[in-house]
């Protein structure tokens, strides 16, 4: 493994690669600790962990996509969600209108930058939105508990509306969520890796030392008394850990074969024998992109329902859908389904690998060339796709089951298991292979070499 750092600093490519996206990250991080003008960070985390407490909160998601800086109210406290939610809705707007498909299809690299302008445009929308409902919970936490916004803001009315703290907010805000789509993308065209999905890597990890201290807390190692957890409690969440990270690398990694044979042809004036291969099918062709996409979907309307505060049917929906409850389950894991046919049937083209085929001279022992070999493709995908999607969904939900029977506090459940760990294997999956083609280019061995002797 050293060896293998070392090669990867001696490619000067891969190197500025690399230490562009680590800058940027860095970057990212910054923004957590600059909260919007006049609010007072530290009485406001104060509140949150005090309102939120052990119980499972929307809210408490949120913080940990966002790296804690929801909770202190800092200019990126939106975190990429809203660009993630306006990428959602392109993407259904896309499947919905087979106009619009085709121009993508035919077009090209123009259509992509039309979609990707249409994106960022829904993102300004849905992050002035949010920022602005935002504003309206601090204002409610202000009045629950005085001090977390500057009086001097306040004093500032029209019509009884603060408006120009609710002006700061949106402003701020927004800007912050612009700026971390930019550098997202930026990660994306120069860097290593999904930009997207590495500020939000970066955002769980750093919840790492707070959920470590929560759990020597709980042990109650400096007293004789028993604590909130166990050894034997830490030894089954650790045991969890593990088994959530060992499946999720067999399931992003996991593929069925599908032999091909190669019929004899003329290559100039040489005829080429016919030889065989196979068509490597992902039993998850998403990766952990369905679960990316569920969480934020989930997240958008109740968090949304939330900032209205109480009385409204909006905030009884958005109770009905918070993490622990039956009903946010059961959907969460409905939403993870639907998101790896939706993001499969968009990515797969069994079309186009048919016609590549044809003109190969390839085919599917028993299988005629065309139509036939794509039928067979599609319901071969959609088979082994619906066996990825409910083991993604089960490794989703799985720890938090467990980790409520065990009383463990959500904060270590969802790092330690769930949601969080499934993306942050994936993304550290999809991250290496691209280092690793960069070593391969360069007749270097990869990081995975036991996972790449089949391909060797």
């Amino acid at each position: 493994m050293l060896e293998t750092f070392r090669r990867i600093f001696q490619i000067p490519e891969l190197k500025a690669k690399i230490l562009f996206t680590l800058l940027m990250l860095t970057v990212c991080r910054i923004g957590n600790f600059i909260p919007v003008p006049g609010i007072n960070s530290e009485i406001a985390v104060s509140y949150f962990m005090q309102t939120t407490g052990a119980s499972q909160n929307l809210f408490q998601l949120v913080n940990i996509f966002s790296g804690g800086a929801f909770s202190q109210m800092t200019v990126v406290a939106l975190s990429v969600v809203p660009y993630i939610s306006a990428s959602i809705i392109m993407q259904l707007v896309v499947a919905l209108l087979p106009g619009l498909q085709r121009e993508l299809r035919e077009n090209g690299e123009v259509g992509k930058r039309k979609l990707n302008k249409l994106t960022r445009f829904l993102t300004l929308v849905l992050s002035f939105l949010q920022s602005g409902l935002y504003a309206k919970y601090a204002i409610q936490m202000n009045q629950a508990r005085p001090g977390i916004i500057a009086g001097e803001l306040l004093d500032i009315q029209m019509f009884g509306v603060p408006w120009l703290f609710i002006f700061l907010v949106i402003c701020t805000m927004t800007t912050g969520t612009l700026f971390l789509m930019w550098v997202g993308e930026q990660i994306t065209e120069r860097g290593i890796g999904n930009g997207m999905s590495l500020i939000i890597m970066i955002g769980i990890l750093s919840q790492l030392p707070n959920a470590m201290g929560m759990i020597f807390q709980q042990l109650n190692l400096d007293s004789q008394d028993a604590g909130q957890m166990n050894f034997a409690t830490v030894a089954v969440m650790f045991g969890i850990f593990v088994l959530v990270s060992v499946a999720t690398v067999m399931i992003i990694q996991g593929h069925r074969r599908i032999p091909l044979q190669y019929a004899r042809r003329m290559v100039g004036r040489k005829e080429v024998q016919g030889g065989s291969s196979y068509i490597p099918l992902k039993i998850n062709y998403a990766g952990v992109i369905p679960v990316i996409f569920a969480s934020s979907f989930m997240m958008f309307p109740a968090t949304i329902g939330q900032f209205l505060g109480r009385g409204t049917w909006l905030t009884d929906v958005a109770n009905m859908i918070s993490p622990g409850n039956s009903i946010y389950t059961v959907l969460y894991v409905l939403l993870i389904i639907f998101f790896t046919y939706f993001w499969t049937a968009t990515q797969f083209r069994p079309d186009q690998i048919a016609s590549e085929m044809k003109k190969n001279g390839a085919f599917i022992p028993g299988i005629r060339q065309g139509k036939p070999t794509q039928d067979y493709l599609e319901s071969t995908m959609n088979r082994i796709t619906l066996l990825g999607a409910v083991f993604l969904a089960l490794l989703a939900i799985l720890p938090a089951l467990i980790g409520r029977m065990l009383g463990v506090s959500p904060t270590i459940s969802y790092f330690f298991g769930g949601t969080a760990l499934l993306i942050l294997v994936g993304v550290v999956l999809d991250t290496m292979k691209q280092i690793e083609s960069h070593l391969l280019m360069k007749k270097y061995d990869g990081f995975m070499k036991h996972g790449r002797i089949r391909g060797r």
